[in-house]
């Protein structure tokens, strides 16, 4: 008879979690920063210009707890026009059919009525809620306010609901963001991967690409005329090497024509580089880009045009 001691069997590894995370708030709270840090990558492009993300942008993290899907939607703002209703409508959609709401405040400014909004939006509905106070790095002055707001704007049919978790965390500097993203993962549910573990983004590389042009043009125009500004890429041949990028630059008026091309097609230039090095970076390729603007009255009340770039479902 042996006597030795058998050795004890591997501890079964934990179960796979994965799950949808609608990332909701107002616009320029810092929503798609917080997903780039998140993710480590970006896949959703930045701007001090409020409601520079027009559409719904999945981020995927997959990790050997499993994987989260984020949803990074439109903020919600004050909406002139139709493309404002859209992507406020396509905002307010955002927790539908999500695991858990993650809520992304800026500590930096008092609560404002988008906030309180998203509050009483959320406690009418019986998903779990994480809220992130953003920009905690900037002394979080605001976040004893917020957390006061939370309970000021319950609504009368409020659902009854465990207290959300809150979690004082900065897209800048990565505070917070390993409990954030370990509270995410206990709330969503046990199951297998929703996409495949190298899948970092679904969203089309054509739209990603028209992004980082107008991300570009966002840096240089700042408040003169963004939201007047659409960008779409008709061509793209990445057989060629370098890609080859064809992309038009809608915007309303003649005026606004000879702003965006700036003197002697100086701005134009500018931004198209600064776009190419940033999508050879992102796709470790070169980019050969070739951008025009064409003036479109009214793109943004045009149906047709508004589902074109990915900003009508």
């Amino acid at each position: 008879m042996n006597s030795e001691a058998q050795p004890s069997p591997p501890a079964p590894a934990p179960p796979t979690r994965a799950g949808i995370i609608a990332l909701i708030g107002r616009a320029n709270v810092g929503k798609s920063s917080l997903l780039n840090a998140i993710l480590g990558e970006k896949v959703s492009i930045v701007s001090p210009v409020a409601q520079t993300t027009r559409n719904v942008i999945r981020g995927i993290l997959t990790e050997p707890r499993g994987q989260l899907v984020f949803h990074d939607t439109p903020g919600v703002h004050k909406a002139v026009g139709d493309l404002g209703r859209v992507m406020n409508r396509m905002a307010r959609s955002a927790a539908d059919g999500a695991d858990v709401a993650l809520l992304v405040l800026d500590t930096s400014l008092p609560p404002r009525e988008e906030d309180l909004g998203w509050m009483k939006k959320l406690q009418r509905e019986s998903l779990p809620v994480l809220i992130a106070l953003n920009k905690s790095d900037l002394g979080g002055a605001y976040a004893a306010a917020l957390r006061a707001a939370w309970d000021e704007a319950r609504p009368a049919d409020a659902v009854p609901r465990t207290p959300p978790e809150w979690f004082n965390v900065s897209a800048a500097t990565g505070q917070g963001l390993d409990s954030l993203v370990a509270a995410l993962f206990a709330r969503v549910p046990e199951g297998p991967l929703l996409f495949p573990e190298d899948v970092l983004t679904d969203y089309p590389r054509k739209l990603a690409i028209a992004d980082v042009i107008r991300e570009k043009l966002f840096a240089e125009l700042r408040d003169e005329l963004p939201h007047a500004v659409a960008v779409w890429v008709e061509e793209l041949d990445d057989s060629s090497d370098p890609w080859r990028v064809r992309a038009l630059i809608y915007v309303r008026k003649h005026s606004q024509k000879g702003i965006v091309i700036g003197e002697k097609g100086r701005l134009l230039r500018k931004v198209r580089r600064a776009a190419e090095a940033e999508l050879a970076e992102i796709y470790e390729h070169p980019v050969a880009l070739e951008c025009w603007v064409k003036v479109e009255p009214k793109w943004d009340a045009n149906f047709w045009l508004l589902k074109k770039f990915g900003y009508v479902r």
